[in-house]
């Protein structure tokens, strides 16, 4: 029997239905430790008033994902909801009924609808983003019946009428089994390789990047660049391979859902880019499955209490992680209470959480690349010159690093090789970049990165074109196994 619990906002907001002990708020959700409860096969039911990016919603999601617990929405319907739609015309086709109309507004409440003739629709749309209530407007133009918006709407703000068939929808819901959409099958050898001339700093230099694409020639495949504006394009293509600095916000998530939906294989998958640009959402994960890290506390800014819960945890210096920066930006070191409340202060304006972690300092990380389950590669990363980081940002804009050494994998210890495919593996099967700090023999992990990067002569400087032809090599394994 599932363990179904219903997050709000706050506990109040559920006050005029009936009351249930399943009803918990966001605080108290993300406040618990789960494990502890021995409740195993939970399912939430996130219905916070607002999903978008970072907010508290957004975590809700987020960390029921990395507790294992089975939730909705998805983060990943949480974005896609917002990008552009890719539906069948046919769906469309609503009868004579609405022959008259141009405009049709209804709401979904789990995939029911009271407006009739949009109940296979409303069904559509519900197991395509799982998203508890949506608002939903149509209009005609042409005959052509198309979406003019659709959106998440808060229950909170539901009318008398509407609650009684929301509840309803719910319960109904909550009986069911949750099911995850079957993936489609395409079949072809041309792969696109995404990069963006203009970044300043991208996962693989000029020189790799035509390495890669003498090594998909080697294997009888095409590697054609495209750029930023070609998203069009991708229905030419049977692959997708993501080497520009990946976001939720960008362009970049949006060409890999793109391509996931047209049947491209895609490196990295969306999914991929989700889980391992947010740093809350690792910290969690690598704690829920016993993965050695650095003392970590996620600090939340509608929490009073913050500053003193966290100082009972961890001592000065500490360091204060935005959840999607890359490269070490947004990642602040503090020293004392002061820079701990100007800093967090500032870091809160652009997420609801941060991550505060002890300060471990090191001559070099560990960078192990991982693709499909299995280490390819080892490499050292020293701190930059005089700093902290691998990476200094300087105030004029300029970007120095330290130095690299690249090893064979057997030269690297085995519990550093073990611990990082075993954080990778927690992501997906994809290619990962896993950095790792090594103190007195114990090995922590600081990160899992999607797109990490290849560059020449440096992750390549072992293994040279074996390197750049086991990934393409990958590639070409996928798109035969999905019926290409």
């Amino acid at each position: 029997m599932a363990n179904l619990l219903i997050v709000t906002d706050q506990a109040s907001d559920w006050s005029q239905y009936f009351p249930s002990e399943q009803v918990v708020s966001v605080d108290h959700y993300l406040n618990t430790d789960w494990k502890s409860t021995g409740q195993k096969n939970v399912q939430v039911v996130n219905l916070c008033r607002d999903y978008d990016y970072m907010s508290s919603g957004y975590y809700c999601s987020l960390m029921a994902e990395a507790r294992g617990h089975r939730v909705i929405p998805r983060v990943m319907a949480i974005n896609d909801i917002n990008q552009p739609l890719l539906l069948s015309s046919e769906l469309f086709k609503l009868g004579s009924a609405y022959r008259e109309q141009h405009q049709i507004s209804c709401k979904i409440y789990f995939g029911r609808t009271t407006e009739k003739g949009l109940e296979k629709l409303a069904k559509y749309l519900f197991e395509k983003f799982m998203v508890p209530v949506i608002e939903l407007h149509l209009s005609k133009h042409r005959e052509q019946w198309t979406i003019q918006h659709i959106a998440p709407y808060p229950f909170q703000d539901l009318l008398d009428q509407e609650q009684d068939f929301f509840i309803e929808s719910l319960a109904l819901f909550s009986s069911k089994i949750w099911r995850k959409p079957r993936q489609e099958k395409k079949s072809r050898y041309d792969i696109a390789l995404l990069v963006d001339p203009d970044e300043k700093m991208p996962p693989s230099d000029p020189s790799a990047l035509k390495r890669f694409k003498r090594a998909a020639s080697r294997l009888a495949m095409n590697l054609e660049t495209i750029g930023p504006d070609d998203i069009s394009r991708l229905g030419e293509f049977d692959g997708l391979f993501i080497r520009t600095t990946t976001n939720i916000g960008n362009y970049s998530y949006r060409f890999a859902k793109t391509g996931e939906k047209l049947g491209l294989v895609v490196i990295d998958d969306a999914e991929s880019i989700m889980k391992c640009t947010n740093k809350v959402f690792l910290t969690e994960l690598l704690q829920q499955n016993r993965v050695p890290a650095p003392t970590s506390v996620i600090v939340q800014s509608f929490n009073p209490q913050w500053k003193t819960q966290l100082l009972e945890q961890l001592d000065f210096p500490m360091v204060l992680k935005i959840p999607d920066g890359a490269f070490s930006r947004g990642v602040i070191k503090v020293r004392d209470e002061a820079e701990l409340q100007r800093e967090a202060s500032s870091l809160f304006e652009k997420s609801a959480l941060i991550l505060a972690q002890a300060f471990m300092p090191t001559e070099f990380d560990w960078r192990i690349g991982v693709l499909n389950r299995q280490a390819i590669f080892a490499c050292k990363y020293m701190m930059s010159r005089g700093h902290w980081q691998i990476y200094q940002h300087h105030k004029s804009g300029r970007v120095s690093s330290g130095g690299f050494e690249t090893l064979d994998l057997k030269q690297v210890p085995k519990n550093v090789v073990d611990i990082a495919v075993k954080a990778a593996n927690l992501i997906g099967s994809g290619l990962y970049g896993v950095d790792l700090k090594e103190i007195n023999g114990q090995v922590y992990v600081i990160e899992v990165n999607d797109n990490p990067s290849i560059d020449h002569h440096v992750e390549d400087a072992f293994l040279g074109d074996l390197l750049y032809d086991r990934i393409m090599t990958e590639f070409l394994r996928r798109i035969q196994m999905r019926g290409f």
